[in-house]
C-alpha cells in the first residue's frame, strides 16, 4: 500500500510509475459543506491509495476529515449541503465521481463495503439480524429466503458468533456491543468485496473486545485478500494490524509512513503529540498528555500550517506558508521509502 505524494502525477501502488494499479486511489480530493457560518472545507487535497491485501490506517482527531473522505468514497455524502469541487476517486482505475448513481450502487456493497462505528444505530431494531444479513443475498443475488438464511448463518459462524444457528432469529438489542460489531463485519463481508472501509469499528468497546474485533478483521482480510482502510483516532488500536498510516489534520494528510517507522520516529509535531497521548502501563498514576488547544473551525482554517496555533515548535513561516508534503530522509540524505511530512521543520522533529 502506498500513500500518493501530493506532488506526484500518477504514482502506482508501490510508488513507482507504470506498475500495476492499486484497488483504490484518492487523488487531490476536496470536500466542502455550506453552512450558516460559511463554507466548511472538510477535506483539502487528500491523496492516498490502497492495494489488495493491504491495510491503510487513517488517523486524526474528530473533524480531521477521515470519515468525510470515506463517505465521499462510498458516495453517501449529503449533497447538498456537501459538494466535491475537485478530485478523483479511482476504483480499479475508473473514476467513481464520473459514474452514474446506478454504476456507483453496483460497486457499493459488491466491491466496496463499509463498517460503521455505531452498530446499534446502523442495524434495524425491528428486524432480526438473520433477516438483515440475508437481505444482502436476496437483493443482490436473487436468493430464496431459505438459501439467504443459510448464508446468514454461515456468515455469523465465520465471524465467530457462538450458536449462530440458534441466534439467527435474534434482534440487535439481544447481542452485546462486540457481537453487534461482528454482525456489521459479517454484513460488510457478505458479497466478498475487494475493499472494506472500517470507520471507528471499535468505538465504545472495552479493550479486550477491541482486540478481538481487530484480530478478526485482520484474519478475514488475510483470508479474502481484501484491501482495508481503517479509520480511527486511536493509534493504539492499529499498531498490530496496519501496514501504513496516514495522519490527517484539518482536512489534509500531514504525515504518512510505514506503521512501525511512524511509531518509532514521528516526523510531524501533531503525530508526536498523538503518540504521547497514548496511555502507557509504565506511566501508571501520571497525568495523561494532551495536545493543547482544539482543532480549527473548518470555516476559518488558520493561514499557513493549520496546526500552528497548537504546535510547540511553530515559527513565523508556519503562520504564513502551507507546508508541502516533504519526502522524509535520513540524516545522510537517504530517502525513507513511503515517508512524508507536511511540516517545515520535519527534520528537527524526526532527528531532533
Amino acid at each position: 500500500m502506498t500513500i500518493i505524494d501530493e506532488t506526484a502525477e500518477s504514482p502506482s501502488a508501490d510508488g513507482s510509475q507504470g506498475a500495476g494499479r492499486p484497488l483504490l486511489e484518492v487523488r487531490d480530493l476536496h470536500v466542502e459543506f455550506r453552512t450558516r457560518d460559511g463554507v466548511a472545507k472538510a477535506v483539502n487535497g487528500v491523496n492516498y491509495s490502497v492495494a489488495a491485501g493491504e491495510t491503510l490506517a487513517v488517523l486524526g482527531e474528530s473533524g480531521s476529515g477521515k470519515s468525510v473522505t470515506a463517505q465521499a468514497i462510498m458516495g453517501i455524502l449529503d449533497m447538498p449541503p456537501g459538494s466535491i469541487p475537485k478530485g478523483e476517486i479511482l476504483f480499479r482505475g475508473q473514476d467513481m465521481l464520473k459514474m452514474s448513481g446506478e454504476e456507483r450502487r453496483k460497486i457499493r456493497g459488491n466491491k466496496i463495503a463499509m463498517i460503521f462505528q455505531d452498530a446499534l444505530s446502523s442495524l434495524n431494531p425491528v428486524l432480526s439480524v438473520g433477516y438483515q444479513l440475508g437481505e444482502m443475498f436476496r437483493v443482490h443475488q436473487g436468493m430464496s429466503k431459505k438459501d439467504a438464511k443459510a448464508k446468514a448463518i454461515e456468515l455469523m459462524d465465520r465471524v465467530k458468533i457462538p450458536a449462530a444457528k440458534e441466534r439467527v432469529g435474534d434482534y440487535p438489542h439481544q447481542f452485546s456491543g462486540g457481537m453487534r460489531q461482528r454482525i456489521m463485519i459479517a454484513m460488510a463481508l457478505a458479497l466478498e468485496p475487494d475493499l472494506i472501509i472500517a470507520d471507528e469499528p471499535t468505538t465504545a468497546l472495552d479493550v479486550t473486545v477491541q482486540a478481538q474485533v481487530m484480530d478478526l478483521l485482520a484474519e478475514l482480510q488475510r483470508e479474502y485478500n481484501m484491501g482495508l482502510i481503517l479509520i480511527t483516532h486511536d493509534l493504539g488500536v492499529v499498531a498490530d494490524v496496519a501496514d501504513k498510516i496516514a495522519v490527517m489534520y484539518a482536512g489534509r494528510i500531514v504525515e504518512h509512513a510505514p506503521v512501525h517507522e511512524l511509531y518509532k520516529r514521528p516526523a510531524h509535531p501533531y503525530t508526536k503529540g498523538l503518540l504521547h497521548s497514548i496511555p502507557r502501563l509504565d506511566q501508571k498514576g501520571q497525568e495523561l498528555y494532551a495536545i493543547k488547544g482544539l482543532p480549527p473551525n473548518l470555516t476559518r482554517i488558520p493561514s499557513g500550517c493549520a496546526f500552528n496555533p497548537r504546535c510547540p515548535q511553530a515559527q513565523d513561516i508556519c503562520r504564513t506558508d502551507i507546508p508541502p508534503l516533504h519526502p522524509v530522509t535520513e540524516r545522510d540524505g537517504g530517502e525513507l521509502t513511503g515517508r512524508g511530512s507536511a511540516c517545515h521543520f520535519w527534520k528537527e522533529t524526526i532527528h531532533g
